[in-house]
Parts: C-alpha cells; sequence; structure tokens
C-alpha cells in the first residue's frame, strides 16, 4: 500500500476560507453539512470520516485508553499540510498523531507528560521487520528472569511472570530508558510486550483479564480468577509478540525518510521545539476527571520500569481549571505555530452531555493570537435533525468528535 501517494490524493488547502468552504460544502457520505451559530460559536455538523471509510493502517492497531481513531487526524492532515511539514501532538498518549503524520510523510512531532507514550509511539516511527522481531526473539536468553512481585501471579502463570521479568532484564540492556540512541528492534520488542500485559485472549500474556486498555488491580484480578474458577495459564512471551507484530505491520510500517522529535513533560511547556516551527497540531487532552490515567497503566509502568508516582498527569476537576490548563496550551501552541498554521482541538462530550468542552476551548483561546474558525462536530450517526447537544443514553464519555478550529495570526 502505498500511503504516501493514497492520502495526497486530498487537495492541499492553502487557506483557512479553503477549507472552511470545503467543510461546509462536505457530502462524501450522502449528506450536506449542517451549519448554525450556538452562543456565537459557529458549528458544522457531519459524518466527516467513518471508521467504515477506510480501514485504518495496521500500526495504529495498539491499545490505550482515550485515543481518537486514526481518521481523524488523517483528515486535518491531509487537508492542511503537504509532505515535509511539521505535525505535533501535545498530548500524543498512543501517538496516533505523529503515527499517522510518518505514514504520511510529514514529520512526526509529539509530546506527552507520561513517559510510556514515547515507548508506545517511537519504535512506530521508525522502519522495521518482522524477521530482525524474530530473529532478535529468538537470541534473547529467557532463563535468566526470577519472579520479584508474587503478587503479579494473580495475572500471570509463574512461568510467564519468569520469562517477563527476563525480557525486562534484557530490555534494560539494549534499551535503557532515557537513551538517547536505541535499537530500533528492541525498542518495538518492548512496545509490543507493553501492550500485551493484560488482556481477555490467548493473545495476551496474563489470564482472563480486564480489555487490553488498562489494567485493573491485583485484588481486581483476583476477583476475576475466583469468579471464572481459573489460574492464569502459561504464555509463550515470544510468540505473543511476534504473532502482534505481524497484525501491526501487516500494512508496513513508517517511510524511513520521515524525521520525528518526540517529548516528554507538560503539554504547555515544550522547549525542545522551536518557535514558528509546527504546521498542524491536532490534539485532544484529558477531559476533566473521567479518565485516572496513572492507575490505568500501573502494570504497564511496572513491566517498563516507570514510577507512576512520578508521572504528574494533572487532573482538572473544575471547568474553569480544566479552561486555565487549556489556556496555557494554547500559549505554547501559539509560540511554536508558523503564522498561518492550524490547530485542531479534539473534545467530547462528558458528563452525560451537560459540559460542551468545544465551548470552553473557544473561551481559552480568547486573548491569544488565533483566529477562531469553527467547531467541527463529526457525527457518526449523523442526520440533520441529530441531537449534537447532549447525550441520552446515559453514557459517561465521547459521544462524538467535537474539533476547535483554530489558526495562527
Amino acid at each position: 500500500m502505498n500511503q504516501l501517494s493514497m492520502f495526497d490524493q486530498v487537495q492541499f488547502a492553502a487557506t483557512s476560507e479553503t477549507f472552511m468552504d470545503d467543510l461546509r460544502g462536505f457530502d462524501d457520505f450522502g449528506q450536506p453539512t449542517v451549519t448554525e451559530a450556538v452562543e456565537g460559536i459557529p458549528y458544522l455538523i457531519n459524518e466527516f470520516w467513518t471508521a467504515g471509510q477506510r480501514q485504518a493502517h495496521s500500526i495504529h492497531e495498539v491499545s490505550y485508553r482515550a485515543c481518537f481513531k486514526a481518521q481523524l487526524p488523517e483528515f486535518f492532515i491531509g487537508r492542511l499540510t503537504k509532505p515535509g511539514d511539521v505535525v505535533f501532538d501535545p498530548f500524543m498518549g498512543r501517538g496516533t498523531t505523529p503515527v499517522q503524520a510518518a505514514l504520511m510523510g510529514r514529520q512526526a512531532f509529539g509530546n506527552d507528560v507520561n513517559p510510556l507514550s514515547t515507548l508506545l509511539s517511537r519504535p512506530r516511527l521508525r522502519p522495521i521487520s518482522l524477521n530482525a522481531v524474530a530473529a532478535t526473539l529468538k537470541g534473547i536468553d529467557w532463563s535468566r528472569g526470577e519472579i520479584e512481585r508474587d503478587d503479579l501471579l494473580a495475572f500471570y502463570h509463574p512461568a510467564t511472570l519468569k520469562k517477563l521479568e527476563a525480557l525486562r532484564l534484557w530490555l534494560a540492556e539494549h534499551a535503557p530508558l532515557g537513551a538517547d540512541d536505541v535499537d530500533p528492534v528492541a525498542d518495538w520488542i518492548r512496545m509490543v510486550a507493553i501492550n500485551r500485559l493484560s488482556g481477555h485472549s490467548p493473545g495476551f500474556f496474563s489470564g482472563r483479564s480486564m480489555p487490553p486498555n488498562q489494567a485493573v488491580s491485583i485484588k481486581a484480578q483476583l476477583k476475576i480468577n475466583e469468579k471464572l474458577g481459573v489460574e492464569p495459564p502459561e504464555r509463550d512471551v515470544a510468540a505473543v509478540i511476534l504473532k502482534k507484530s505481524k497484525t501491526l505491520l501487516k500494512d508496513g510500517s513508517a517511510p524511513s525518510q520521515v524525521r520525528s522529535s518526540l517529548h516528554t513533560g507538560a503539554a504547555w511547556s515544550v522547549p525542545g521545539i522551536a518557535d514558528a516551527s509546527v504546521d498542524l497540531t491536532v490534539t485532544s487532552p484529558p477531559f476533566l476527571d473521567i479518565v485516572q490515567y496513572a492507575a490505568d497503566n500501573w502494570l504497564r509502568c511496572w513491566f517498563a520500569g516507570i514510577d507512576p508516582a512520578s508521572v504528574a498527569i494533572d487532573m482538572h476537576k473544575t471547568e474553569e481549571a480544566w479552561t486555565a490548563m487549556v489556556h496555557r496550551v494554547l500559549e505554547e501552541q501559539a509560540r511554536i505555530l508558523r503564522p498561518g498554521g492550524y490547530v485542531a482541538f479534539e473534545v467530547g462530550e462528558v458528563r452525560n452531555g451537560k459540559v460542551l468542552l468545544e465551548r470552553l476551548v473557544w473561551k481559552a483561546a480568547d486573548g491569544l493570537p488565533f483566529e477562531r474558525l469553527g467547531v467541527m462536530i463529526n457525527d457518526q450517526e449523523f442526520t440533520k435533525t441529530a441531537n449534537c447537544w447532549g447525550v441520552d443514553n446515559g453514557a459517561k464519555g465521547t459521544n462524538t468528535n467535537r474539533i476547535v478550529l483554530l489558526q495562527r495570526h
């Protein structure tokens, strides 16, 4: 699959007027865009992309809590940048935006306060081969591991846990945390292992656990085992890693010429990125207090050797605190974006639709050097009478993509 030629069939929109006209005239799925103004904010409502529109590249299939689909950054990258431009995400999470940027021949920049994000993103930004992964796995001494934490036997068969400990020792030697030059294959193996630690099928190292985008507590896992009346079965760690690698690489890997720059720290301070060097930011911040990132990732942090208590993830329990955080983030975007560069700032419905975060982002941009273009709502069940102003299904979380569009003066 030639990702670059396929994606660049979309015409590059050079001006905000061209882009906004494109959104207003969008009807790829048979429905015209609905436009309306609410509290002075222009809204554009349609089904702008769908999971069925084009299956995302296989290398995106890395589980992580609270991440958007690759079709979202693809939509903006294809319309607002050209090959070689810099695309950035200050809350990169599993790395969807930088990975998609790399697949489309753009420079892949990212940042996250959690060092796990670099471990999940960096390996997929470099060319890798399945043969190299297989050969490296065969060369690991799987007999070195000793059980250091008996409580993890709630998740793993003793033989499996010993192999995981052997892999941790090997990774500490071949891909140490914080190293500037990490072996790409070792980096890849760690990334895959982090994503196979716990799940609900034999494709994971653990016995049956929660879905793979988070890890339950030891106490909760013991209750799962008791309820099912089972003990964790033995898993072939190398075989699990190789099988998942084959799935991830089904569509190929990132182009070799792509330049990447990944950072760990607060989203409102990324000193490693130069002034006016970014062409497009596509991002989605933590949504108020609905996701416990540190608690969800404790098992991944154990495997990677990261102290979760050292990860300074902010929890914003009030609208005022969240808005202030977004303002600081947008101040930093104003510094690093070139004049004419864009921000696509995705938020969602939270607290049963009672809080519409896009209005808080709109407010947070006040006084900063941005033109506020409007708010896109991507509604997967779009009709002309779609109710986009509240959630009626009792779900706590995101039901539509709501993207605030800004352009740097």
